[in-house]
């Protein structure tokens, strides 16, 4: 039998750890049992390059000689009961005040985790985006690339425009097709 043929199945946990830079993490399944690899190339098919620890994930999984890995991300979805503060009293904090926003198409124009922000420019527009790592954490990332091409949801602060939500293109474009 060849991995082409075991059986694939779904499972539903969180993200114990991703590192970008190593390329790949763990999930912890809800159910239990051996943590499950999360390699980097199935996280891109998906559309993004990292993922927060954290963060809730459902996958299809198979059965390797390794161990469980994951073949397919589902869904994504960010941390629960994180909050950011963003030190400005006019930007919205409630989920639903933030989902009702524009998606902006953005590409990143440089992110420094060390730092903890970045910037991204939208199409069209000449002003940086402000991106702090909490927005990035929030929406279910740990880290963005230069160049990445995102979607932003964007409020403007006292000091110019931030992203108050990050998210990637393809699961913005499998968003704005439904």
């Amino acid at each position: 039998m060849t991995e082409n043929d075991r059986p694939v199945h779904e499972v539903h946990g969180r993200v114990k750890w991703f590192d970008p830079g190593k390329g790949f993490g763990f999930i912890v399944a809800d159910e239990g049992g051996a943590d499950i690899l999360l390699h980097a190339n199935v996280l891109r098919n998906y559309g993004q390059n990292s993922v927060a620890d954290g963060a809730v994930i459902s996958v299809k999984v198979q059965m390797t000689q390794r161990g469980v890995q994951a073949v397919e991300v589902l869904s994504i979805e960010p941390p629960q009961g994180v909050s950011f503060p963003l030190g400005d009293e006019s930007a919205p904090a409630d989920p639903e005040e933030i989902a009702q926003l524009p998606l902006e198409p953005a590409r990143v124009k440089w992110f420094d985790k060390a730092k903890g922000f970045g910037f991204a420019n939208v199409f069209g527009r000449p002003e940086d985006v402000f991106i702090h790592i909490e927005v990035l954490r929030v929406s279910g990332f740990a880290d963005l690339q230069a160049g990445e091409a995102i979607c932003l949801r964007i409020v403007d602060g006292k000091r110019g425009r931030m992203a108050v939500q990050v998210v990637s293109w393809e699961a913005a474009t499998r968003q704005l097709g439904s």
